[in-house]
């Protein structure tokens, strides 16, 4: 009995991982890390691809170990890059092994991060770029992630997916690169993803000295020490954190159930804003009806809450930056 009472009070492992790797035959490969992941009581989302693997999972400690190894012995998986952290409940409600065309949606075919991404940059030496005058800086998360923090300086493509990208740079490339020598250029992300599969776009598109921070922002929060940081704000993250800020401490921003953009305390304040139904950003996306539904939900997971279970429909959390597009 009391190896069970230790075991339950064990906090849940989360695994948000990727790699970018060449995948000859997914579905062979994804039969068995279904069944791995099943017998271990593992749960959440994993995408598999020609392109490599993404996905973030939640269970015991020893049961994501499993998975990792297991992933880890594939073909040009050795370097599985996984961030790991705790939650008090299970965040998923069912495990999901899924083929797709891509591990993280571009839409840009001929790219191969796998063999011809830009150049990692470790966290520790991320600020020389910042300062460097002959760099460009780009970030290239979506429009409601940059609005709650970001690297000064740092361009903003303003784009509501990361298959915005490709078409924003086409339209500005020449306002960025101009007529002359093509600048370095350094991209970042949430967990370092987006920006790896952006640097091979833009070497595809003839750029050479193209680099990406290694980790992303959340590498670059955990390793850079506060009083050298130069980040501002908070880090959206796509889990039940919401966002973070130096140390990976938690952040001020809670979710809008409705939309799920961040949401900050001043935020909250709008007249617009309703635990569960909508936000400023989202009231106007929204009908009436749609809101009605909302606040349904929201009722039954605050009774589910009250009688101690998980409310089947609730989003307890999503998959992280490796998941987003």
């Amino acid at each position: 009995m009391a190896n069970s009472t230790q075991q339950d009070a064990q906090p849940v492992c989360v695994a948000a991982l990727y790699r970018f790797a060449s995948l000859a035959d997914c579905e062979s490969l994804r039969a068995p890390l279904w069944q791995l992941c099943s017998d271990e009581g593992i749960k959440g989302t994993l995408l598999l691809a020609s392109e490599g693997i993404n996905g973030t999972i939640a269970g015991s400690p020893a049961g994501i170990e499993s998975v990792v190894a297991h992933i880890r012995n594939w073909p040009g998986c050795a370097e599985l890059a996984v961030k790991y952290s705790a939650a008090a409940v299970m965040p998923f409600h069912r495990l999901k092994v899924r083929i797709k065309a891509e591990i993280v949606t571009m839409g840009q075919p001929g790219i191969d991060p796998a063999t011809n991404a830009g150049t990692y940059v470790e966290p520790g030496a991320w600020n020389a770029l910042l300062d460097d005058p002959d760099t460009i800086v780009i970030d290239t998360r979506n429009d409601y992630e940059v609005a709650i923090g970001s690297f000064p300086g740092a361009i903003d493509p303003g784009t509501a997916t990361f298959r915005d990208f490709a078409a924003w740079f086409e339209r500005e490339r020449g306002r960025l690169i101009g007529s002359g020598k093509p600048p370095k250029v350094a991209m970042f992300c949430t967990g370092g993803i987006r920006c790896e599969k952006a640097s091979a776009f833009l070497k595809k598109e003839g750029l050479d000295d193209v680099f990406h921070l290694k980790g992303g922002i959340l590498a670059y929060l955990e390793q850079v020490a506060e009083s050298a940081s130069r980040w501002q704000g908070e880090c959206f993250v796509f889990d039940q954190r919401v966002a973070v800020g130096q140390g990976l401490a938690a952040g001020t921003h809670e979710l809008c159930f409705a939309c799920r953009r961040p949401v900050s305390p001043s935020d909250m304040r709008s007249p617009h804003f309703e635990a569960g139904v909508s936000c400023a950003a989202c009231h106007g996306e929204r009908t009436e009806a749609q809101r009605a539904s909302y606040r349904e939900r929201q009722a039954q997971e605050k009774l589910a809450a009250r009688q101690g279970r998980a409310h089947v429909g609730a989003v307890l959390a999503r998959t992280g930056d490796d998941l987003a597009e």
